[in-house]
């Protein structure tokens, strides 16, 4: 297949994306999901949206492309341009501008009525014209229902469709637009917004800017729209570390849980086989097919306010079984922050003053082992660590012993 810049399927420049960016640095012979030829279209296609945030690297095993981005320095989040590089037939082409042109005097017209114009007036003219059928038309005009372009209203047995002239001043609403389009996990409507615009601000500028979730804004989108409408949904996921299967579940979305350390965006959900509730990563999700409407909603959406109070990250455990932690901590009378943030930080946990230097933290958590990264924060203080998982306690005083040999623990070269 030649070379084209556009492309009519996002889901597989997404995965290329990701290849080059999430999981990244391989080169042409370490890509094997596809041959060669299509790996080098895919890379030349995502330098032409991409080509100033692309570097390379070469060693012995030939030469790695990737992407390379200052969030700090980049006014946009450039992966936007994936959802915008959309291909068009001509037969999408000659549609859009036969119907704006049809519906252009205000009046609203049925699918039969677009059909017979088509074919009548505006067809006529060519000799080699080929026909628009009734059922494609039908299709593109709900379409453009569904983006806003035009309106439907019923007229007796018939859909009418009309022209969407109602407009939006965005000037007012320029800066908000531009703060959405980079802070919200769905931004990439705010980057449409702002292409409709002649001027977008610039004043804005982040630090840590999670940049690579915009690939999941299709798969987020329809989760939404389900939880939204209460539907039920087909998932097919593919594990991000094994490249190799796709497993397919039926489940009902709750809520959508955000990382705030890296980012990473989770689905839980009442899985109907396995009658449970369980997290997908958002990244996984190849793909998102809208069921039926759940008859009752509450039965499998209740159980999530008592579900959250043992939840410490996104990991459910064993069974959701049960580990209970206890960190008792040393403060300093003039040290009120860490009390402060021991209750800001606390989640389903517990914060208990024993003395005025000895502050204990207790939790029941359906995973302990989430909780090592933020335990080792507290080190220097901690006076005691008990878990009823003995992996927990275990891990932790096994890595602060590393970390001491490491670091001057009297090894053969400390300092002295």
């Amino acid at each position: 297949m030649a070379y084209q810049e556009l492309v009519k399927n996002f889901s597989r420049i997404r995965d290329y994306m990701r290849q080059f960016y999430v999981y990244g640095f391989r080169n042409r012979s370490e890509y094997r999901q596809k041959s060669a030829r299509s790996y080098d279209n895919e890379r030349r296609r995502i330098e032409s949206w991409m080509g100033d945030y692309m570097s390379f690297r070469q060693d012995e095993s030939g030469k790695a492309v990737f992407l390379s981005v200052d969030s700090r320095a980049i006014p946009a989040n450039p992966l936007y341009h994936g959802f915008k590089a959309k291909s068009f037939t001509p037969g999408d082409i000659t549609f859009h501008f036969f119907v704006l042109d049809l519906l252009a005097d205000g009046q609203a017209r049925s699918v039969r009525e677009v059909a017979d114009a088509f074919a009548g007036h505006y067809l006529s003219g060519f000799a080699d014209a080929e026909p628009m059928d009734e059922s494609g038309i039908r299709k593109k005009l709900k379409e453009y229902v569904d983006l806003g372009l035009l309106t439907s209203e019923k007229r007796g047995r018939e859909t009418a469709y009309r022209r969407n002239e109602s407009t939006v001043d965005l000037a007012s609403w320029l800066d908000a637009a531009a703060f959405f389009s980079e802070a919200d996990p769905l931004g990439v409507v705010g980057s449409y917004l702002l292409d409709r615009t002649a001027f977008t601000p610039d004043h804005f500028g982040f630090k840590h800017h999670y940049i690579l979730h915009a690939l999941d804004s299709q798969v987020l989108c329809d989760l939404l729209l389900a939880i939204d409408e209460s539907r039920a949904v087909d998932l097919t996921v593919q594990s991000p570390r094994n490249q190799r299967g796709e497993g397919r579940h039926t489940v009902f979305p709750v809520k959508i849980y955000i990382s705030t350390q890296s980012g990473r965006q989770y689905l839980l959900c009442y899985h109907y086989r396995r009658r449970k509730p369980v997290f997908f990563r958002v990244d996984g999700i190849r793909s998102v097919k809208a069921g039926a409407v759940e008859k009752h909603p509450d039965k499998y959406a209740a159980w999530w306010p008592k579900f959250q109070e043992n939840l410490w990250g996104v990991s459910t455990g064993v069974e959701h079984s049960m580990d209970h932690i206890e960190l008792t901590l040393h403060v300093e009378p003039q040290e009120s922050y860490i009390l402060e943030r021991l209750d800001r930080e606390k989640r389903g946990g517990k914060v208990e003053v024993l003395d005025r230097n000895t502050v204990r933290f207790t939790a029941d958590v359906y995973d302990a082992a989430e909780m090592l990264p933020w335990l080792r924060t507290f080190i220097g203080r901690i006076v005691s660590l008990d878990c009823t998982d003995p992996y927990v306690t275990d891990t932790f005083y096994e890595d602060l012993a590393e970390m001491e040999a490491m670091y001057g623990g009297g090894g053969p070269d400390a300092v002295p």
